[in-house]
């Protein structure tokens, strides 16, 4: 009786705990609803459309503060960008990215040429069901192609169209998605615990180090510097530069709000309301700044604030208080007018600001998240390590490309060709007809 009266109460034992237990692994299983998974994915492309419309922000920023004569070059380069970072993404930077297991130690991996979504790609079981296979492709090329962007304002208005494309096609195939594997990908620097939420470094500072190898290799503008004086060369189109920083800026919603990588409603809306403070922050530092060194109140210089502050954000956006990511956006206004005037009196001539912007901004937010992270995980001296790591390898691997393509094919265009500008000399074309163009 007593065996008898012991197996009843084990099965009973059971029973109950199947019907406690299997309602919860029936929840986990189905965890997102089919409903969730199309709002999710639905909020990843519109995300993607607003990082597709950064390129456009990045074209008539780089055209407005550059001169008339080179207005068709820097709209075709920015046009051949988009083009060329799709496609390289497509047949192997996604798999160089995201290569699943790493061959040589967490460094690098492969995962094949082209795209494949398998078996679970379009459906709930694919990234816990935040997105589609493709959602995920689409918005990760965008982020490729925005990385070789950087690199075309920096090296404006001397640079060869030929050469500047197959540096683009060879950066974002292969350093772009290799650097990004470290951290994105799962590998060492992310077991390392380095922190990167949108790409203060693993965009930003990856394409700012490219531009800064490139300034170096290049040279400055005929007469920048003239008898150790520095030369300004304006910008010939302010409200284009206007209108590109604005719609960096919304672009730039979709840039971090999507990097959530899910339609969380707490998480985005926090995102959107730290991308928007800091990038406001950047423009008052910028502005007092510039305003108080200068003497007069730069627009430019306020105009790179906004960026400054968006950049500086970009890597720790969900992981900082409120506070927090405006006391960042103005350090990093701040930070941007001097290393401006800085490269400038190095003879690094940049027309468009990009190093100071996107590479030392870059770095300045990557390690803010080690000062201001509410994750206690997240450490100042493991993000250090991950900034000069990017470095180490990024200017390096620039610096061969860019010396590479000078001793193949030639990397600048002939001192006439700049003097007529490069609209007439590699496109044969100009971007203003019927309008007087002063060559310089």
């Amino acid at each position: 009786m007593t065996n008898r009266f012991r197996l009843v109460a084990r099965y009973t034992t059971l029973l109950l705990l199947a019907l406690v237990l299997l309602p919860s692994i029936a929840y986990a299983q189905e965890e997102v609803s089919q409903e969730m998974f199309t709002v999710n994915n639905t909020w990843m492309l519109v995300a993607t459309f607003l990082v597709f419309i950064m390129h456009l922000g990045f074209a008539t920023l780089e055209s407005g503060l550059t001169q008339a004569k080179n207005t068709v070059n820097i709209l075709f380069k920015n046009t051949g960008i988009v083009a060329i970072g799709l496609l390289t993404y497509a047949v192997v930077g996604f798999n160089l990215m995201y290569p699943g297991d790493f061959s040589i130690g967490q460094f690098f991996g492969f995962a094949g040429f082209g795209l494949d979504p398998g078996a679970d790609g379009l459906t709930i079981a694919y990234a816990d069901g935040n997105y589609t296979y493709w959602t995920d492709f689409i918005f990760q090329a965008m982020f490729a192609a925005t990385a070789a962007t950087i690199v075309s304002g920096a090296v404006a208005e001397r640079i060869k169209l030929g050469p500047f494309l197959i540096f683009t096609t060879i950066y974002v195939a292969i350093i772009y998605p290799i650097a990004g594997s470290w951290k994105w990908g799962a590998g060492w620097l992310d077991q390392m615990g380095f922190y990167d939420f949108a790409g203060s470094t693993l965009v930003h500072s990856v394409g700012g180090w490219a531009a800064l190898a490139g300034i170096i290799v290049l040279g400055p503008r005929l007469g920048k510097y003239v008898d150790g004086k520095i030369r300004p060369v304006g910008g010939h189109s302010m409200p284009l530069a206007t209108i590109g920083v604005f719609l960096l800026w919304l672009g730039w919603f979709g840039f971090n709000g999507g990097s959530v990588l899910s339609a969380d409603a707490g998480l985005v809306s926090l995102v959107f309301v730290t991308t928007s403070l800091a990038a406001a922050a950047g423009i008052l530092g910028a502005m007092a700044v510039s305003w108080s060194v200068q003497h007069k109140p730069d627009l430019s210089m306020v105009l790179n604030g906004a960026l400054a502050g968006l950049v500086g954000i970009t890597a720790g956006a969900d992981t900082v208080s409120v506070n927090s990511a405006m006391l960042i956006g103005f350090i990093a206004g701040v930070i941007v007018v001097f290393a401006v005037l800085a490269i400038d009196r190095a003879k690094l001539d940049d027309p468009v600001g990009a190093v100071s912007v996107h590479l030392v901004c870059g770095i300045w937010g990557t390690l803010a998240v080690g000062i201001f992270s509410v994750n206690p995980e997240h450490s100042f001296m493991t993000q250090l390590i991950g900034v000069g790591a990017y470095g180490l390898f990024c200017l390096p691997a620039s610096f061969v490309i860019f010396y590479g393509l000078k001793a193949v094919t030639g990397l600048r265009v002939s001192p006439e060709e700049e003097r007529i500008g490069l609209d007439v000399g590699e496109h044969g074309m100009e971007a203003y007809g019927g309008f007087q163009i002063t060559h310089r």
